[in-house]
């Protein structure tokens, strides 16, 4: 008899440490980690709207992220050099993003040495809602896709962002949608961080 509690006080406590992965809204604002096979991603709730966003890559250099509303890249740090994204637009405009939103903001890329090429747009889509797993971990998504054209027009990088306002992180990217060759890249695991 004393086996069975003991056997059974062990699985309740297995599953609610299983269930405390789950990150929610609540949990998103002390910080947590995003893996997949070659990279972990630490994400921290940052000052006026940002998501500072530290990337351990397997094979390159450590890389640090700063993202508004966990979306929009806006800085970028790395052993191979500073970029910054300047928008001529109040980003906070943008949010909270709802299905059906579209928005375009002129930006200029400056990075260190380097005369910037003319300025780019972002055009933002949010195409709608879907839901997206994390191992045992659901979460609802709104499929943003983003195309950034250089000053002349032409198409420079074009994805949909699998984004988690509740996390304010993008945890999967979609490539050439709606094509044969239609992939989505994301991340697996979700975890707190560290105390």
């Amino acid at each position: 008899m004393k086996t069975i509690s003991i056997g059974t006080a062990l699985t309740i406590l297995a599953s609610a440490a299983h269930g405390a992965e789950c990150i929610d809204a609540k949990g998103a604002k002390a910080g947590f980690i995003l893996e997949r096979p070659g990279i972990r991603s630490e994400f921290r709730p940052a000052a006026a709207g940002m998501v500072s966003v530290a990337n351990e890559y397997q094979s390159q250099s450590p890389q640090t992220q700063f993202l508004f509303g966990g979306l929009i890249e806006v800085f970028r740090d790395s052993e191979t050099g500073q970029l910054a994204m300047i928008p001529f637009f109040d980003l906070r405009k943008l949010f909270p993003l709802k299905a059906g939103a579209k928005s375009e903001t002129v930006f200029v890329r400056l990075a260190a040495n380097k005369q910037p090429k003319g300025t780019e747009t972002l055009e933002i889509n949010v195409k709608g809602k879907e839901t997206f797993s994390l191992g045992d971990c659901k979460y609802n998504v709104l499929a943003v896709r983003q195309t950034i054209k250089n000053e002349a027009g032409k198409t420079q990088d074009e994805f949909t962002a699998l984004y988690a306002p509740d996390l304010q992180a993008v945890l999967a990217k979609r490539y050439d949608e709606g094509t044969s060759g239609e992939s989505v890249v994301g991340y697996e695991v979700i975890k707190p961080l560290p105390n």
